[in-house]
């Protein structure tokens, strides 16, 4: 399964970016898709996850009411609409699906964590100034 990312760019706080997600197949048995971050000298973390029945979503707390995922199961695509942007949110952006078999709620307790999912994009940058 490859995972095509889109939609990144640079832009000035306050602003806002989509970016896009596409998988080349569908990913049978994964129950969520999600979107991570990584920025210079940081750890990759979670940023927004949706279930694959697209009922649920969580967010971290640093992007809560400024970002919101979505998706279209018929394209298996996944897409995060960033708003009100600022610096701090300045990384490359990933887009991963799920690992199969891993249950929602066992992922979001432990917070969406990098080995919760089995197929990364390429990653696509997001830089705001």
């Amino acid at each position: 399964v490859q995972l095509v990312e889109s939609g990144g760019g640079s832009v000035q706080a306050g602003g806002s970016l989509r970016l896009s997600c596409e998988a080349s197949a569908y990913t049978h048995g994964s129950n969520y898709m999600g979107w991570f971050r990584q920025a210079p000298g940081k750890e990759r973390e979670a940023v927004a996850v949706m279930s694959s029945a697209a009922s649920r979503t969580w967010y971290v707390d640093s992007v809560k009411g400024r970002f919101t995922v979505s998706g279209d199961n018929l394209k298996n695509s996944v897409f995060l609409q960033m708003n009100s942007l600022n610096p701090e949110d300045t990384a490359m952006y990933y887009c991963a699906v799920g690992k199969a078999g891993v249950p929602w709620n066992a992922a979001q307790a432990r917070g969406f964590m990098n080995r919760d999912f089995e197929y990364w994009g390429q990653g696509t940058q997001v830089t705001v100034s």
